[in-house]
Order: structure tokens, then sequence, then C-alpha cells
């Protein structure tokens, strides 16, 4: 079979108890992107659940075009055997060139599992999708003329110490798990309609299918660090669990403040693991980000880069945060960051 049947940038859109996960919607955005890169017209969403067609509004108006919704009671809760076949059916039936698929914990397990059924590759954890240039063949002094444009995928690599570029130039469809909080979602258009697919490829129960006996919901008591509009974050330069009192001060002097931390903080067990910002922890872009008494290794600032404006304070006037902060002040964040929460509260109660 050619590379030329395949057509078409594809999503998995993830549901959880009949509701569209967020990096559903992210990866409707960033599809749309390609697909105008592309010039191809069409986005379609993969929705596999059970009595899930009333989310298919939700998803075209996030960008979709079409919704090939995968309906079947055995397909309730997220189990690897029978998600792994309904999208990899509908991947053999419909020949996307692209299938995008959120690096949640479903997407991690789904996304390898449904690509060696295909045989295709899959890069995991990307950052930057785009469409550009890779030489189908490396025929010396042709190069040129054999040219395609690939989807080419970004990720981290070597513990978040190098970005590596990735290609899949000889099998379709060009698979991707995409980091949650990268990609960015569209404004939604009210009253959008995309066209409904209504595919079933047949589920047999196997040994390969799992008896879930009881779900337990995650029980967590912290704030989702990545909904925050402004993020107040600390690191090993605090010097104690303690010291994050001084940060929720500062966070609480704005509406939507939170409090997070780097790795080095989870590690030495400050803080828990649902406030770590960084490659291993979560992808933030709020308006305003304090990097206070981190360093800025590559691995947290992958993290946190595209916030729109960086505030970083440490001792250190060499640090690598202050490479990507918008503003920096060098100095004892002890003295520091109270007279600036002074200062903020201050001018908080004068326009009251």
């Amino acid at each position: 079979m050619g590379l030329e049947e395949y057509k078409g940038v594809f999503i998995f859109a993830q549901q959880v108890d009949n509701e569209v996960s967020s990096i559903a919607l992210e990866l409707l955005g960033k599809a749309r992107d390609l697909a105008e890169n592309l010039d191809e017209k069409t986005v379609t969403a993969v929705l596999i659940g059970s009595e899930v067609g009333g989310l298919v509004d939700e998803l075209a108006e996030y960008g979709a075009d079409r919704v090939i919704v995968v309906d079947d009671p055995e397909l309730k809760e997220y189990r690897t055997e029978p998600y792994a076949h309904a999208l990899a059916s509908v991947i053999n039936e419909y020949k996307p060139e692209i299938m995008l698929v959120g690096a949640t914990a479903i997407g991690r397990d789904l996304g390898p599992r449904v690509s060696a059924r295909v045989h295709t590759g899959l890069t995991a954890d990307c950052t930057v999708l785009e469409i550009g240039d890779f030489p189908l063949v490396a025929v010396p002094g042709k190069e040129d003329e054999q040219k395609h444009k690939q989807l080419l995928m970004t990720r981290p690599a070597f513990g978040g110490n190098t970005i590596a570029t990735i290609a899949c130039p000889d099998y379709r469809p060009q698979m991707a798990t995409v980091r949650p909080g990268v990609m960015q979602k569209i404004e939604p258009k009210k009253g959008a309609k995309a066209e409904v697919v209504n595919y079933n490829p047949g589920f047999t129960p196997n040994d390969k299918y799992v008896t879930i006996e009881k779900v337990v919901k995650e029980v967590s008591n912290v704030a989702n660090i990545m909904d925050a509009k402004v993020l107040v974050s600390g690191g090993r330069g605090l010097g104690s669990a303690e010291n994050f009192d001084m940060l929720k001060d500062l966070a609480a002097q704005f509406k939507g403040g939170m409090v997070s931390c780097s790795r080095a903080v989870v590690d030495s067990g400050w803080m828990p693991k649902d406030m770590q910002v960084g490659q291993t922890g979560k992808t933030v872009r709020p308006h305003v980000y304090f990097a206070i008494g981190i360093s800025g290794a590559i691995q947290h600032v992958a993290g946190m880069e595209e916030s729109d404006i960086i505030i970083a304070i440490n001792k250190d006037e060499n640090a690598p945060i202050f490479d990507v902060a918008d503003y920096g002040i060098v100095g004892d964040l002890n003295k520091i960051v109270p007279e600036l929460t002074a200062k903020i509260k201050a001018q908080q109660e004068a326009n009251a």
C-alpha cells in the first residue's frame, strides 16, 4: 500500500467518565495547524467510549470537522485491549496520514500498542510538531528532488539535555503522543457541527480483556497547577519546606495564584509531585511565572518557558533561569519575597 493512500490529520479524543479531556481540545488546535500546512481540509477526532455521542458537538466547536465514534459497552472504562483494538481498527479502515494521541496515562499506554499493531513508528512525549521537508531516500545529489512534507516531531531526549527532532518517512500514519499543556486550544466556535461517522469493528472479550472490579477516583487536595493564571514556583534555593509559606503568601495576592515547584523540591520531600513543573512534571503556561530559588535547568525550563511573563529571583546572577526570564532580581529571596508580597498587597488594597 502506497503512502499516498493515507490522508488527513486525526486525533484521539480522550474522554473519561463521558467528559472530554482537555488534551483532546489542545490536540484539535494543533491538528488544525498541521492540516492547513498539508493543504488538508478535514481534521478528524476519534471518539471511543460507551454512550459518548453527546460529546461530538464540543469536539466540533474546538475544530473537529469529522468525528468517528466507536461506541460499545466494552469501552465504558479505559482498558488497554478493547481501546487498542478500536483505535487500530479505525486507522486500518480510514488510513490517516497523521495520528496524534495525548501523552496522558491513557495515551502513553494506548499509543505504543496501537502503533505496533498498525506497523508504524511513534514519537513519544512531543513538545513541538510541525510540517517540514524531509528526504524520502538519502540519494547523494538528489536530495532536493526527493524531499517530501513530513511531520517533524520534537521531544526532549537524554534526560532533557538535548532536543531531538524525529520523522517517520517510510510508514503511515505518522504517530506522536503530545504532552498536555503544550499545544493551545482554539477559540471555540459556538454552534459548529461535525460530520459524524459511527464505526464499530466488533468486540469479542478474550483473555487479554482485564476485568475492572472497582474504580477508585484519585483523591487529592492539590489544585491543578496547569489551570493557574499566576504560578509562584520554588526550587532548592528555598532551603526548606517551611520557607514555601513565603511563596503561598505571595501567590495569595493574585486571583488564580498557586504555588508550584521544581523536581529538586519534590525529591527532597518538601512538596507533592502534583505541584512539580518540568519535563518529568507538568507543562504550564500561566500569565505570570515566578521562578524563586530555581537555577533553571533545561528540564525545568521545558515545562514553563511558554509562560507569558517570567520573573526570576535568585542569588546567583549567572543562574540559567535568567536566560529565559523577562525580569530578574539578584539577591536574597528571604528578603525579596516578603517585601515584594507586602508591596503587591498594599497596591491591591489601594486599588480596592
